[in-house]
C-alpha cells in the first residue's frame, strides 16, 4: 500500500500510519506525543484530527459568547507554537516507506508510554497524495507548492487558519 509523492523533484514512497487513542487527548498529552513523533526519522507530515474547539458558541441562545475550553491552548511542537483547535481523537502520520518498520517500532513505544487507556494503530493510505480539484482552485499552479499541502486544503478557509506546517 505504498503511494508515491514527488517531493523536491525526487520520488519518495510514503505510507500513512493512523494512531487512534481510545480517548480524546488533552493538550499536554498532544504536545508531548507530537514532539516525540517528530523526533523520529522519516516523518513527512503529521495531521491531528478531532472535535473542533470553537472560540465562540456557534449557535443557540448563547451564540457569539466566548467558549473558554480548557484544551484550546497554545502548544509548542518542535519549537513552533500553534493553537490547538481540536480535541485530538486521531493522529495521521505520513512516513517514508523505506523507514516504516523502524518508525512503527518508535510509534508503538510512544503509544505504550503515553496512552495507558489503550489505542489502535492502522497502516494504509489515509491522506491524498495527488492534487485534488480543490487544490487547483486554491493554489492554481501546484508545481510550486510544498507537496505536504496536497489534499490539506479547505476551499472556504484561509490556509493560515487551517494548516500549520512544522518543519
Amino acid at each position: 500500500m505504498k503511494n508515491e509523492v514527488k517531493f523536491m523533484s525526487e520520488v519518495i514512497k510514503v505510507v500513512d500510519v493512523k494512531i487512534f487513542p481510545h480517548r480524546y487527548l488533552k493538550a499536554e498529552t498532544t504536545e508531548k506525543v507530537l514532539n516525540e513523533i517528530y523526533d523520529l526519522d522519516g516523518i513527512v507530515r503529521v495531521i491531528v484530527h478531532g472535535q473542533p474547539l470553537p472560540k465562540t458558541v456557534p449557535f443557540g441562545p448563547a451564540r457569539g459568547l466566548p467558549v473558554n475550553h480548557q484544551d484550546r491552548k497554545v502548544i509548542k511542537v518542535k519549537g513552533e507554537e500553534m493553537e490547538l483547535r481540536v480535541k485530538v481523537g486521531e493522529i495521521i502520520i505520513t512516513v517514508e516507506g523505506e523507514k516504516l518498520e523502524k518508525i512503527m517500532d518508535g510509534i508503538e513505544e510512544i503509544c505504550k508510554r503515553n496512552f495507558p487507556f489503550g489505542y489502535d494503530i492502522y497502516v494504509g493510505a489515509f491522506t491524498k497524495i495527488k492534487p485534488t480539484v480543490t487544490d487547483y482552485m486554491k493554489y492554481g499552479d501546484i508545481s510550486s507548492i510544498d507537496p505536504r499541502l496536497i489534499g490539506m486544503v479547505d476551499a472556504s478557509a484561509r490556509l493560515k487558519d487551517s494548516v500549520k506546517m512544522i518543519k
